[in-house]
């Protein structure tokens, strides 16, 4: 069992409550139980999460790598998701945010497209150069 593991080895409690677990990123302690999700699947500070499920809340994925929070992806139905991307196989997941989710950190990846453009923006409004012909 790696490192990594050992931090996102859950206990599975007798109540048969969903199992807390320690965040593989920062440490944190996160309890089982999230308001507004029935698979606590994030750790609600850092906001990082584990490569666990091949269906939400089956358990069932052998990957076991870190995966990391890359975008916020707003459903048609208004509600936000969490875009995570595995750091051992590239896999790309989406999870609905929790009720005590960091709400600085899910704002924060939501404008990361607007604090990080593709191009400079003092070129916004201008003409683009569209060559000849």
């Amino acid at each position: 069992m790696t490192d990594v593991d050992r931090r996102f080895q859950s206990q599975t409690p007798p109540d048969g409550c969903p199992a807390a677990f320690v965040c593989g990123q920062c440490g944190r302690a996160v309890p089982g139980l999230a308001p507004g999700t029935d698979y606590r699947n994030h750790c609600p500070a850092c906001l990082w999460s584990m490569h666990v499920d091949m269906r939400p809340g089956d358990r069932r994925s052998g990957c076991r790598g870190l995966m990391e929070p890359v975008a916020v992806w707003v459903r048609p139905n208004g509600e936000w998701a969490l875009v995570h991307r595995c750091r051992q196989c590239d896999a790309l997941r989406a999870n609905r945010i929790a009720g005590d989710d960091n709400e600085l950190a899910l704002v924060s990846l939501a404008v990361r497209p607007l604090a990080r453009p593709p191009f400079p923006l003092d070129r916004l409004g201008m003409p683009r150069d569209r060559g000849p012909g």
